[in-house]
């Protein structure tokens, strides 16, 4: 800990307690006056005015600034007992401190010090006066020393605890969120690839082994009639196979959603529903490439969820924004009962904090489900 931590600590302490006093008294004064209407914006105002007092002097001196939201009379009046206890206590040190050392420089300086014998069991030394007072004041400075620091460490974890995280305490979050969502995006490409590698065995795979059945029986077939008719058949199987193909392409990543837009890719989306699905799209322009993809397939496997699980009649996908962020909010009259672990939502959930955004889903037993994900328009910096 450098010498200049601990003095600008020891400042705002000192200053904490002026500040503390200030508080005490509004408190006293603020709480009968908060009974009387008139007097609240009076109140209300002060009391803003004593937090921003505070976040300047926590950035200043402390060197831990806080976001500028929260902060009460909770705050205030942890604040005040904090400042006006420790930091008297500090102020006191201080004093005595100074005091021994002064007179110690001053006895030793004018030569009146007087000799001091120490008597402990084996040991006789012999000091005087000013050397006693100066090593008394060295032990009083170093425990307001850790004072100091003890109260400044309590007066940022109050900050914390009131008006949210400091600075370093902001990263250390930050860090832990982007390594958490890391780990998640490699989990939900991992749960994709099985789920192409699922649609590619079980759709696509099948249809190419039946077309090379039948156009091997076509090829070792003598009858005309009869290698005609494997050739119909191989004719078909290769459309639904191309078919298949394109299905498969679609749920990967639809095309129109780069080419014509999220409201496009999601009008195709509705279309292709076996139940009625109502869009209201409400985006006054185009989210990030990232944030649109996201959006999209929150919207699909909600759909999805709603068409083979919950047996509903009518969906409602609705988007929305305000200044920062962009929502969208899936809802359907089906059975309910979707389980936000499940691989699809985890994934999309995953994907979706990722983004610095937020999932949620509310699918009671008998319904009905309501999706949201809720994302800032532009991409996050980490």
């Amino acid at each position: 800990m450098s010498g200049n931590r601990i003095a600008r600590t020891t400042v705002g302490v000192l200053a904490g307690v002026v500040l503390g006093w200030v508080e005490l008294v509004f408190l006293c004064a603020a709480w009968p006056a908060r009974l009387v209407p008139a007097a609240r914006p009076v109140t209300d105002r002060g009391l803003a005015w004593l937090v921003a007092l505070e976040r300047a002097r926590l950035a200043a001196w402390l060197d831990h600034p806080v976001p500028p939201t929260g902060g009460g009379y909770g705050f205030v009046a942890a604040r005040a007992a904090l400042g006006v206890l420790g930091g008297y206590g500090c102020a006191a040190g201080l004093f005595l401190g100074g005091l021994l050392l002064c007179g110690g420089l001053w006895e030793l300086a004018s030569g009146g010090a007087e000799d001091v014998p120490l008597r402990m069991p084996g040991v006789r030394v012999t000091t005087n006066s000013g050397v006693l007072g100066l090593t008394c004041a060295g032990g009083v400075l170093t425990l307001v020393a850790l004072g100091v620091l003890a109260v400044g460490a309590g007066e940022r974890r109050l900050a914390d605890r009131f008006l949210g995280p400091g600075g370093a305490e902001s990263m250390r979050r930050r860090i832990a969120e982007l390594t958490h969502t890391r780990s998640g995006i490699v989990r939900a490409v991992d749960d994709e690839r099985r789920r192409i590698e699922r649609d590619l065995h079980d759709g696509v795979q099948q249809r190419v082994v039946a077309l090379a059945m039948l156009l091997g029986r076509a090829r070792h077939t003598t009858d005309p009639a009869r290698a005609d008719d494997l050739v119909a058949q191989a004719y078909g199987e290769s459309r639904r196979l191309l078919d298949e193909l394109r299905e498969v392409a679609w749920r990967i990543y639809p095309a129109a959603l780069d080419e014509l837009g999220l409201r496009t890719a999601l009008a195709n989306l509705a279309d292709r529903s076996g139940i009625p699905v109502t869009l209201r799209y409400e985006l006054s322009e185009r989210p990030a490439s990232e944030v649109e993809t996201a959006l999209y397939f929150v919207a699909r496997e909600a759909i999805t969820n709603a068409v083979k699980h919950a047996e509903a009649r009518d969906i409602l996908v609705e988007l929305t924004e305000d200044q920062r962020a962009v929502t969208v909010t899936i809802s359907d009259d089906g059975a309910g009962g979707a389980d936000p672990a499940g691989g699809g939502l985890a994934g999309l959930a995953r994907r979706v904090l990722a983004l610095d955004g937020a999932m949620s889903v509310h699918s009671p037993e008998g319904g009905p489900t309501r999706v949201s994900a809720t994302m800032p328009k532009g991409v996050p910096c980490g």
